[in-house]
């Protein structure tokens, strides 16, 4: 199916969190399926959402977008059925599919919630909606995806908007001494070059420090699981922050789009409590969530394949 191609309805598909405590750990089970975690890591990751209330936010964030996009393609005169499938947890993928499909939609937008690609974070959610097709059968919609978008000039300035957030926080004179980190999900290095992922983060960071005026910057990676025996993309933003050459950090989460558990636990606590440990004055910029800059970069993608 051809990306120009006119579609009759949006899938918004992402990753998923627990709702309740009850979830977390279903939906680990979920995330973790045929993958040998040592338990002691299950846990410690349980014990991430008990010390964030029980559940992640991403759902509920997730569906803000959703909302926001809809009332924003509504303005451009764009009615079209904007459905949420999450890889993890409900609404499930195939749910998602089955309830458009049953809709009548015939062809769909797969927009995937993530701005930069790799194997875990493009290839497996499509694998996902073709298992929901399969399903189907020949109730199936066909599905077509956007082209990438870590470049687009609104990401860009949503980015660089939440980055000014966290530099308006500090007095103008420590401004100056700031050093800016950006970061994203660390991947292992054999994924990372079997895909663009690195050098599309590299394009992102550069586009934003461009748009902030500040030539100099450094990226880093967070939220590392798996073998420690396999080698993953570094630095990790802890090992970073003890390495600054300055007392004054401000953190870019480029690589998320809204402020789930990853970004709310490795960033707003553990590196957060490295920083003190090492004092350092550290400033959170906030991911691009519902920034209009990035709805409309949302709504504009939409648009050019709905319209």
């Amino acid at each position: 199916m051809a990306a120009s191609a006119k579609c009759d309805a949006v899938l918004m598909i992402g990753f998923g969190g627990p709702t309740r405590a009850d979830e977390v750990r279903p939906f680990l089970d979920n995330v973790l399926r045929g993958r040998p975690v040592p338990r002691e890591r299950y846990e410690e990751v349980v014990h991430h959402y008990d010390l964030l209330g029980g559940a992640s936010p991403y759902n509920d964030l997730t569906m803000r977008q959703a909302a926001t996009l809809r009332a924003q393609l509504e303005k451009k005169n764009l009615r079209v059925p904007i459905a949420v499938g999450m890889r993890n947890w409900t609404p499930y993928i195939a749910d998602s599919m089955r309830a458009l499909a049953d809709a009548g939609a015939q062809r769909v937008l797969g927009f995937i919630m993530a701005a930069h690609r790799n194997e875990a974070s493009f290839e497996r959610y499509q694998s996902n909606v073709n298992e929901a097709r399969a399903a189907l059968r020949e109730a199936a919609p066909e599905v077509v995806y956007h082209e990438p978008w870590h470049d687009h000039p609104l990401f860009v300035g949503a980015m660089a908007s939440r980055a000014r957030e966290a530099l308006s926080r500090l007095d103008p004179p420590d401004r100056s001494r700031a050093r800016l980190i950006f970061t994203a999900h660390s991947i292992p290095i054999a994924m990372a070059q079997a895909g663009p992922y690195v050098e599309q983060l590299t394009q992102s960071a550069r586009m934003v420090g461009s748009d902030l005026g500040i030539d100099t910057w450094q990226f880093a990676y967070q939220s590392r699981s798996g073998n420690p025996r396999e080698p993953w993309l570094e630095p990790d933003i802890k090992d970073a922050l003890r390495n600054l050459d300055s007392k004054i950090a401000v953190v870019v989460p480029i690589g998320f789009l809204c402020d789930h558990v990853e970004v709310l636990y490795d960033l707003d606590i553990e590196a957060a409590q490295v920083a003190r440990d090492v004092g350092i004055r550290m400033e959170r910029a906030p991911t691009v969530g519902d920034h209009p800059l990035f709805i409309e970069m949302m709504a504009s993608i939409v648009a050019t394949h709905v319209g």
